[in-house]
């Protein structure tokens, strides 16, 4: 199988990244450098109209979105026990908390990264705020459920819901109050960080920062 990632150093292609590592699966990485605006140029914008990452190029399929490439990875390789069985309770619990990390998180990390974005340059102090009051309170409700019911999302089975909330919390590290604040969070964070194929992921994009 011909695999290739487009990806940029930080962003949410690192969740597909540290899974092609984690799963074995041998691919080629692009880069993009951000700066230079590669992921807008015309070469990349065939592949990706949308000019974002991750994209990855399975067998010339175009797939992206880094959690729904992340959970067709996990499903692709039933043996790494990265999902739980279709139909069971667990797969509902998985879709649950990845609609969490999408829907809930990801917005809120958008109005923060880009606050000009909802309501104009003028409103980005409120835009900030109110950014920061929901992503908190998101870390507030994954922390207690950690606390009650992990060690990982899923209780004792790591998924890829483990994986795509490492990554979210590793983009709170320079806000007021980082995800790694809250206790159980910080636990969790931990476990994830002494897998092999995350220092691997890290060395690989030149990553140095939250270690």
């Amino acid at each position: 199988m011909s695999v290739v990632l487009y990806g940029s150093q930080s962003t949410a292609s690192l969740v597909v990244h540290w899974l092609l590592l984690e799963l074995g699966i041998e691919h080629q990485l692009h880069l993009l450098d951000f700066e230079r605006n590669e992921q807008k140029s015309a070469a990349y914008l065939a592949i990706n109209p949308a000019g974002r990452v991750p994209t990855l190029l399975m067998d010339g399929q175009v797939l992206t979105e880094s959690a729904a490439i992340a959970m067709h990875l996990a499903d692709l390789h039933p043996h790494a026990g990265f999902a739980p069985a279709p139909g069971t309770p667990a797969r509902g619990d998985y879709y649950r908390w990845i609609c969490f990390c999408v829907y809930t998180l990801m917005p809120a990390y958008r109005s923060w990264f880009y606050p000009d974005e909802p309501a104009g340059p003028a409103n980005i102090p409120e835009v900030k705020q109110r950014a920061r009051v929901q992503l908190e309170a998101a870390w507030q409700q994954m922390a207690d459920h950690l606390a009650a019911q992990g060690p990982y999302v899923l209780g004792e089975q790591l998924s890829v819901v483990d994986f795509v909330l490492t990554m979210l919390m590793r983009w709170s590290r320079n806000m007021p109050r980082p995800s790694d604040s809250w206790p159980a969070l910080a636990a969790h964070a931990a476990r994830m960080k002494a897998r092999p194929a995350f220092a691997e992921v890290y060395r690989r994009e030149g990553i140095t920062d939250w270690t």
